[in-house]
């Protein structure tokens, strides 16, 4: 059946409380999330589905989900081949301070963390090339 509903094409989602779900709703309560009205055209075939919550607990906040850092790196203009590798490899140029933006395992992969600029330098410091 799972393979039949993603062949289907969702063609209206409704929340508990609309009408086209109320039925449902009293059904199951609390738990019902939305209703979602499926249509498989090649099968000529409609599909009502719920979804549910079927479980219910604390997060576990013990281990913070980590972000990767970005970080600010002078790459000269003089340094054009540097330069293409870190935009080939995803850099963006940030214009207004007149560095890239990369994250810092980006930076580490090309060996650039001896240029990682603070992040409150003002733009025109690094434009005179007061580091």
């Amino acid at each position: 059946m799972s393979d039949v509903l993603t062949q289907s094409r969702i063609v209206k989602r409704l929340a508990p409380d609309q009408d086209g779900a109320k039925k449902h709703s009293r059904r199951f309560g609390d738990a019902l999330v939305c209703v979602r009205y499926r249509q498989d055209r090649a099968r000529k075939r409609r599909y009502t589905t719920v979804e549910l919550v079927v479980d219910e607990g604390p997060m576990q906040t013990s281990t913070p989900r980590r972000t990767p850092t970005e970080v600010y790196v002078l790459i000269r203009y003089e340094e054009a081949e540097l330069r293409r590798r870190a935009r080939a490899a995803g850099a963006i140029w940030d214009d207004s301070r007149k560095v890239w933006r990369m994250s810092k395992r980006l930076a580490r992969e090309l060996q650039l963390l001896d240029r990682v600029m603070p992040k409150t330098l003002p733009p025109i410091a690094i434009r005179n090339g007061k580091i």
